[in-house]
């Protein structure tokens, strides 16, 4: 495996696969249903090799990753084709194969799910493809051939992440981010597939314009029969309703456990059941008690516990219960069996 080391010596020495920058013990919550981290960058990782990563993220028990793909702003900076994007994580899949045998020799196996057929985590990691807003200027004839080609994949199973960014980083106008926007929206209804929404407000708009527009884009292009989420809310209430109002998922990320995110966390308590998903937008937003490390898929535990938590505490539901629509949701947006006996 070149190289590679499954467990490190901290976790060999306690049994805990996270530690925190003083090597203090982090443990994973026990998930009471599989896991899905619905949008992580996999191709994305710095300090994680992304084979150990899928690894540890089966020791903990995701048993669904779904890795977004951007044709205009990974294409050709990290990957000449789509076969070679497709070679790299086949090839990092089947090293996390041999990760786990060493892992079970050590005595590390991924949880059962009693109740559950499911598949191994290595078997189910999907892919979305979609222009973030930053490429949106860019999203033209070519970037569309390469995102159709990323899409005939058996892999795929939705477009994303597209929509609206008005934050400060983002120099692309607001018309050519609208054009792109409602272009893959199309590109989504043709195909039949569901959508991943990236949508940020300019700082400091308490209006929340992007929202707002987005919705509208939304209204009038229609949501995609196969569904939509909203990914990486970091919003309020009144956002949250909105959306799902239009019967749109909505996605929790590790913010959701930010001590200043009391916003998310109300959104989070009152989103209805059939609505609710995580991810981990690794490797971007490390959850609590992980914050200002890299993210990464497995850390999906940790904010899963956390919404179960939140709406358990509020009276919505018990945490097997969130759990369970979780991963249920989850499957059901991007059309997978979720395995229930």
């Amino acid at each position: 495996m070149s190289g590679l080391k499954v467990l490190d010596d901290l976790t060999l020495a306690d049994g805990e696969l996270f530690h925190d920058s003083r090597g203090r013990a982090c443990p994973v919550p026990k998930p009471l249903a599989p896991l899905a981290d619905t949008h992580g960058h996999l191709g994305s990782l710095k300090l994680h090799d992304p084979a150990l990563a899928l690894a540890r993220a089966a020791l903990v028990g995701v048993r669904l990753l779904v890795v977004p793909v951007d044709p205009v702003g990974e294409f050709p900076r990290k990957w000449g084709s789509a076969a070679e994007f497709f070679d790299f994580l086949d090839a990092h899949v089947e090293v996390a194969r041999l990760c786990l045998e060493e892992a079970a020799q050590r005595g590390f196996a991924p949880p059962a799910f009693d109740g559950w057929d499911v598949p191994a985590l290595l078997d189910n990691v999907r892919i979305v493809a979609g222009s973030h807003p930053y490429g949106a200027a860019e999203y033209a004839d070519d970037a569309e051939r390469l995102t159709r080609e990323l899409l005939s994949s058996g892999r795929a199973v939705g477009v994303g992440e597209i929509g609206l960014d008005f934050g400060p980083y983002n120099e692309v106008d607001e018309q050519a981010q609208e054009l792109a926007f409602r272009r893959q929206l199309r590109l989504a209804h043709e195909l039949g597939l569901p959508v991943e929404l990236h949508i940020r407000d300019a700082a400091g708009d308490a209006g929340c314009t992007a929202h707002r527009l987005a919705a509208r884009i939304l209204a009038e292009e229609g949501v995609p029969e196969a569904g939509c989420d909203l990914h990486c809310f970091t919003s309020n209430v009144h956002v949250m309703e909105d959306f799902k109002q239009l019967g749109c998922h909505i996605a929790y990320g590790g913010a959701a456990t930010f001590s200043r995110s009391q916003d998310v966390r109300d959104a989070l308590a009152l989103t209805p059941s059939r609505y609710i998903i995580t991810e981990t937008d690794c490797p971007y937003m490390a959850p609590v008690p992980l914050r200002g490390e890299e993210c990464e898929p497995a850390m999906v535990a940790f904010t899963a516990a956390l919404a179960a938590q939140v709406r358990a505490e509020a009276g919505v539901a018990s945490e097997p219960v969130t759990y369970r629509a979780l991963w249920q949701n989850a499957c059901a947006l991007f059309g997978l069996p979720d395995g229930r006996r």
